[in-house]
């Protein structure tokens, strides 16, 4: 079970870093050059909605400094719109501009390409289903690390 484990961490890695890449590429069909994959990553996770900066590191997305690295960036590149809280002077709302929504779009459509390209495998929705259950438990075993390891070393 050690190796499958370890196999598994190093896959969802590996995924992660090769779901950047093809975001990467189609930004560059598209000829987007001040925009990275993890900047478009944030774009298509906030998608029409509102959040503020604390918000999207609170869902565990993304490392806190570089939630407000890449809002910067995306601000100044005219993705983002951010403006002032007005329940709290200290914190900042963003959502994506018309420009930025446009790049929520087109990942948006990336994506549904490859459902579609993994609904004409009908038996895949099943192993999907596993694997979705599998990482949901290993998320679980990760979110509060030390929780975790205390109810295995007592189990």
């Amino acid at each position: 079970m050690q190796s499958e484990f370890l196999d598994l961490i190093g896959l969802v890695e590996r995924l992660h870093r090769q779901c950047l890449e093809m975001i990467k590429a189609d930004l560059e069909v598209q000829g987007i050059r001040d925009l990275n994959s993890v900047q478009a990553l944030i774009l298509f996770n906030i998608g029409e909605e509102e959040f503020s900066v604390g918000e999207l590191a609170q869902r565990g997305y993304y490392v806190g400094s570089n939630v407000s690295y890449n809002m910067r960036k995306m601000v100044e590149n005219g993705y983002m719109v951010q403006e002032r809280s007005p329940h709290d002077r200290r914190s900042f709302h963003v959502r994506a501009s018309e420009k930025g929504l446009e790049v929520y779009h087109s990942i948006s459509a990336l994506f549904d390409r490859q459902i579609a390209q993994l609904e004409a495998i009908q038996p895949f929705e099943q192993g999907l289903d596993a694997a979705n259950h599998a990482l949901h438990r290993v998320h679980q075993l990760w979110i509060t690390p030390t929780d975790s390891a205390r109810k295995l070393s007592v189990a």
